[in-house]
């Protein structure tokens, strides 16, 4: 059997560096983003899409690097995320004057880390692609940088980031001092058998720093500034794709290389997955910035998918990939209907902006109440699913886990006010004037939501429950 070379595997990562070199030098020439551009943007992250699905599965750069069936659920999904933010970002920055050549690149970047750290096989390469996807992530926050809201935004996002990292770095130091090795499976075989406190406590720094990448509680504090001070493209990018990259980074790192301390990991888990619950469900009900709300959304949305993690196991990752799938389908639906609203030339962000918008735009209040009533849980939408195999998981998981679920489902009651509040202000509050007409282009309408149709279609086929499953497999047993 022939060993896949290096090259071959990290295929999609080359298409994606290769690229951001090639359109940062086209647009350094040109100056600005034309239509070429954008479509070659697009074409990049579509091939890199393709050839990490069709690609052979194995290891490189003596483990680094990991291929296989849990990475390449991830990055398809994560590139396919990046494909719709481009067309999205690109024309609302347009219509402000903003458009710049280096969105593009910015999204491809921060793509090419989050495909990384689907693919992190050791504690190098998880820190380097976290930091490359993150990098990208607070430039973009701070696109705008004229605006206030967006730089005070990205500061803080890149203060609190880089706490994170620190926090990664030296629980990443402490884990190679004890274990001997930064590779998953060499860390494996160091702690089976016995419990090394100072492996233990360089766990426990990697977690704290995972739960500001994902927005986890209580490392959430950067969560609903960011979301308020960014603009709407780029929330909804930002506020799917790292996080189902970081979640499936943490499942491999917790079940390959600490899988045999998974009572000392699954504690923290749940503590943080309760606190999470707790504070996205209850901080989104004083809310009434839009984007501040999805932000306390996303908070509650990490929560469940940890109890899920908590679980452990293949059904406790599929639970969590599905979820977290939905979940992005979600948010960047609901941000593509978010990004094409104004009035008066000022986009829409207060509850009090969203009355009456069923009689002004009745096709986007539509697809936005979809959204929402599918975060919020509602069967049969998409992520009451999500739920469905979440507290599946936590009832066959370890003892305890289940009053964990139950918890975890007053929670999901609870949000479900401030959702149903945004529902009602579309549907029956009296509007207090006319929106702009909609300048997303029906072009790029069609394309955002033929990548959103695409989960869901394979939800509807069973074809996502086999995918879940066997990319779970490979994350729990390597």
């Amino acid at each position: 059997m022939t060993v896949p070379s290096a090259s071959s595997l990290a295929t999609p990562e080359l298409i994606l560096a290769g690229s951001a070199l090639i359109l940062l030098i086209w647009g350094a020439f040109r100056g600005r983003a034309d239509a070429a551009f954008i479509v070659a943007s697009i074409v990049a992250l579509l091939a890199a899409a393709v050839a990490a699905a069709t690609g052979p599965l194995g290891r490189a750069f003596s483990g680094g690097l990991i291929v296989d069936q849990g990475s390449v659920f991830a990055k398809v999904f994560i590139y396919l995320a990046c494909a719709a933010a481009i067309p999205l970002g690109d024309r609302w920055f347009a219509r402000r004057d903003a458009a710049k050549f280096e969105y593009p690149v910015l999204v491809i970047i921060a793509g090419l880390g989050m495909g990384m750290m689907a693919s992190a096989g050791d504690l190098i390469s998880l820190y380097i692609s976290i930091e490359l996807q993150s990098l990208a992530l607070y430039i973009l926050a701070a696109f705008l940088r004229d605006d206030a809201k967006a730089s005070e935004a990205a500061l803080k996002y890149f203060v609190l980031g880089a706490l994170s990292s620190g926090l990664l770095l030296y629980g990443a130091s402490l884990v190679y001092g004890f274990a001997g090795s930064t590779h998953f499976n060499v860390i494996a075989a160091a702690v089976r058998g016995h419990s090394n406190i100072g492996v233990l406590a360089g766990l426990v720094f990697l977690m704290c720093g995972f739960g500001f990448k994902v927005s986890a509680a209580p490392f959430h504090m950067w969560t609903p500034d960011v979301y308020e001070g960014a603009t709407a493209p780029v929330v909804g990018f930002f506020a799917g794709a790292p996080k189902l990259a970081a979640m499936v980074l943490l499942a491999r790192l917790l079940s390959q290389g600490f899988g045999t301390s998974v009572r000392d990991w699954s504690q923290i888990l749940v503590a943080m997955a309760l606190l999470s619950v707790g504070i996205g469900a209850f901080g989104g009900l004083v809310q009434n910035n839009v984007k501040r709300l999805w932000a306390y959304s996303s908070i509650a949305t990490i929560g469940y998918a940890i109890v899920g993690l908590a679980a452990g196991g293949v059904i406790g990752i599929q639970s969590m990939l599905m979820y977290m799938v939905l979940f992005l389908v979600d948010v960047t639906g609901f941000f593509a209907c978010l990004a094409g609203l104004t009035r008066n030339g000022k986009p829409l962000e207060t509850m009090d902006d969203f009355a009456g918008l069923m009689r002004e735009r009745p096709a986007t209040t539509m697809c936005m109440t979809l959204f929402a009533l599918s975060a919020l849980g509602l069967p049969p939408l998409g992520e009451f699913w999500g739920k469905f195999y979440v507290f599946r998981a936590a009832w066959s998981g370890p003892p305890g886990l289940g009053l964990v679920a139950v918890a975890a489902l007053v929670g999901s009651v609870v949000a479900a006010f401030f959702y149903l509040r945004l529902v009602k202000a579309m549907w029956l509050d009296a509007s207090p004037g006319p929106t702009d007409t909609p300048a997303i282009e029906s072009r790029a309408i069609a394309y955002v939501m033929a990548l959103i149709a695409f989960p869901i279609v394979l939800f509807a086929l069973g074809a996502l429950d086999t995918w879940t499953r066997v990319a779970a497999t490979a994350l729990a047993h390597g």
